[in-house]
């Protein structure tokens, strides 16, 4: 970064929906490339946005984080989050922007990540959570969920529960912290705290909790596949429009 910029470090929210997930597309509909018009226009000169990390088309975020390098001193930090937002979409909001030191980058500072992942278990789907949530009908064993739950918490292998996507990881163990879970009513919410995570490992860590607790397979399924990481798969990937990543965790 070059003496004549500076670096902002974006808070972004977004409706999955309608996008083609975070990483710029041919189609120029993915979350990063409505963001670099912004910032492009706003700065008269092209702007490239660094994201914490992507998500898949339909994935929302109430927390993704981003940095940006602009002219120095050209508009303060709310200056720039509102004239963003004046030429976003609605779906997409700048939350937050700030100055932070050149060695900030929003992916490789990064410590950990929330995701959380939203289900709506009940018989009758509520149409407002279509696309927000992931309909699961039938009646889940909520002892086997939390054990489901428990048995993938821990630092392992996770090449089981992860798809292929490009240049494969240089190494597919990670440590998740915590899964914990919470019921109202119809509403069921896990959340995924995580050093990181693999390409759609979260809706099939979700996806396989799912078939435990619906007693459509047991807890040594699990076991077989943290023992054999990669190889077989889960096969269990919950949609996308039901999973929202929180929050960015840094030092």
């Amino acid at each position: 970064m070059g003496p004549t910029l500076e670096r902002l470090k974006l808070t972004v929210a977004y409706d999955g929906r309608q996008f083609s997930g975070w990483q710029s597309q041919r189609n120029r509909n993915a979350i990063q490339d409505h963001l670099e018009r912004a910032f492009s226009q706003i700065a008269s000169v092209p702007i490239k946005i660094q994201g914490a990390g992507r998500t898949d088309s339909g994935v929302h975020a109430l927390g993704q984080v981003a940095h940006a390098d602009v002219p120095r001193r050209k508009l303060n930090p709310a200056t720039w989050r509102a004239a963003a937002n004046a030429r976003l979409p609605a779906e997409i909001r700048v939350l937050r922007c700030q100055r932070v030191s050149a060695d900030f980058h929003a992916q490789y500072s990064a410590l950990g990540k929330l995701y959380r992942y939203r289900i709506w278990n009940g018989p009758i789907f509520h149409p407002l959570e279509v696309a927000r949530a992931w309909h699961v009908p039938q009646p889940l064993d909520f002892d086997l969920l939390r054990a489901a739950s428990d048995r993938l918490t821990g630092t392992h292998d996770y090449a089981s529960f992860a798809a292929k996507r490009g240049k494969a990881a240089e190494t597919t163990t990670r440590t998740i912290h915590q899964i914990r879970f919470q019921r109202r009513k119809e509403h069921l919410t896990l959340e995924f705290h995580g050093n990181g995570f693999l390409y759609r490992m979260v809706r099939m860590l979700t996806g396989t909790i799912i078939r435990v607790a619906s007693r459509k397979a047991d807890l040594n399924w699990i076991a077989e596949l943290l023992a054999k990481p990669g190889k077989s798969k889960t096969n269990c990937t919950a949609p996308a429009g039901g999973l929202y990543l929180v929050k960015v965790k840094y030092a």
